[in-house]
């Protein structure tokens, strides 16, 4: 099975698209992630999946706490400037517990880490929720290598 063959059928799978995002070396850093996830709800905590590529995998060790945003179908173009698809500043954060998330995504999370995995070419953060922020609004969804919007609000 080829790496092509294995990302394609990955592909298939419609998740939602975070920017995940942190303080370290004296910067606000942000990140798209669709490798997200819930994992327990006593403690309540999520997971993120980092590319050894990434700035965050290489700064795993001085991340602390990092915030989760939840993008809304309006926000593809902040997925795609942290995805390093579109060059171009991004500024609009806020605070959630402390921690920086994107202004006006869909939920916003901040969260803790309390356990960090090696899982292949990825680092796996196991982090605890502290805080929670939901406003009303559609995801966007990422399925078959492109984004994609839900026709109407559940």
């Amino acid at each position: 099975m080829s790496k092509q063959n294995f990302r394609k059928a990955m592909s298939k799978f419609a998740t939602g698209i975070t920017v995940v995002t942190a303080e370290f070396n004296d910067h606000l850093h942000g990140m798209t992630v669709n490798a997200f996830m819930s994992v327990s709800l006593d403690p309540q905590l999520i997971t993120i999946s980092l590319d050894h590529k990434t700035t965050f995998y290489q700064n795993a060790d001085k991340i602390k706490r990092f915030g989760v945003s939840i993008l809304r179908e309006e926000q593809k173009d902040i997925s795609m400037i942290f995805a390093k698809q579109v060059e171009k500043d991004f500024n609009d954060f806020t605070k959630l517990d402390g921690v920086p998330v994107i202004n006006n995504a869909l939920t916003t999370l901040a969260c803790s880490i309390v356990n960090t995995v090696e899982a292949g070419d990825h680092k796996l953060l196991i982090a605890e929720v502290n805080d929670i922020k939901i406003d009303k609004g559609n995801p966007i969804i990422y399925y078959n290598s492109s984004y994609k919007i839900i026709s109407k609000e559940e």
